[in-house]
């Protein structure tokens, strides 16, 4: 039987009879256990092709790392792959519809987390950050990772956009505080009635005030704080809201739509969207490329 070389090995299928449903361990400790940094002169320094992240299309905060990274123009600089959109007890997986870890020819996303920490046992998750050099994972902290990718590289790559530039630091990171719980967090429980969904929609009619004064959240700035809301405006009315359970849909908020639909426009926003892999069965697609007047 002919060898697999490591760019064509992939899992075997999905299997919950055999391997059960994944569930998020109960380790003690944080959730998020590998949190390096690129530095200037630390032990993970910006060099070309020296990272790869694993990621996954479904995965908002896979998605928005994939956004920094486009717009900070390391498309050719930072490599990056996608794990199979089901899981079972094992984690996440190289299937055939994404392929194979282009990497280190691993089959579960796993093994990249037991390479770097022997016997571990805590959550798998994407996005991860993999250092070549190193051969161990640097961090599955999507925070973290994208502020790198957006300040980290200026040396190696010319940014499309700068998305986190010091002067807006504090305001994105202000921003952060008040829309990641309402919003990135809260949508996912704002199904049920409650202070959760009051929170979220209570945040949509703000942002929709807000956005009608401007361009973006900060200003005629792009930056983070988008692309950490947008993620989530995108999967809304696909996703926690397909039966429209919360609200009428995202319509409703007429200058917050038209924001997300421009957004949608730009390149590094509309061709890291795979509606396909986190819309749920049955939930109709808004008109994206509806016309823009902002």
């Amino acid at each position: 039987m002919p060898k697999l070389s490591p760019a064509t090995r992939l899992a075997s299928p999905v299997d919950t009879t055999t391997f059960g449903e994944y569930r998020i361990p109960d380790t003690p400790g944080p959730l998020l256990r590998f949190t390096g940094r690129i530095t200037t002169d630390g032990e993970f320094t910006a060099r070309p092709f020296r990272y790869h992240v694993y990621g996954g299309w479904f995965c908002p905060w896979s998605h928005r790392v994939a956004i920094t990274r486009a717009l900070a123009g390391l498309e050719d600089i930072v490599t990056m792959s996608f794990v199979d959109g089901v899981r079972d007890g094992r984690g996440w997986a190289f299937r055939e519809q994404y392929g194979p870890d282009p990497v280190n020819g691993f089959t579960l996303l796993r093994e990249v987390y037991e390479a770097t920490e022997e016997g571990f046992d805590g959550h798998v998750s994407v996005p991860a950050l993999w250092d070549r050099a190193g051969s161990r994972l640097v961090s599955n902290d999507s925070h973290g990772i994208g502020i790198d990718l957006a300040t980290r590289f200026r040396h190696l790559a010319d940014p499309l956009v700068e998305t986190y530039p010091p002067r807006l630091r504090e305001r994105i990171e202000e921003l952060d505080r008040w829309l990641g719980p309402a919003v990135n967090h809260g949508v996912g429980a704002a199904g049920r009635p409650g202070p959760v969904r009051e929170a979220l929609l209570e945040a949509f009619e703000q942002l929709d005030g807000r956005l009608a004064r401007s361009r973006y959240l900060l200003g005629d700035d792009l930056t983070e704080a988008d692309i950490r809301l947008w993620v989530t405006l995108v999967r809304y009315d696909v996703g926690a809201n397909a039966f429209r359970a919360i609200n009428p849909g995202l319509h409703v908020y007429p200058h917050l739509w038209s924001y997300a639909r421009a957004l949608y426009r730009i390149p590094a926003f509309r061709d890291t969207t795979d509606f396909a892999a986190f819309a749920r069965p049955g939930a109709a697609l808004p008109d994206w490329d509806a016309p823009v007047d902002r």
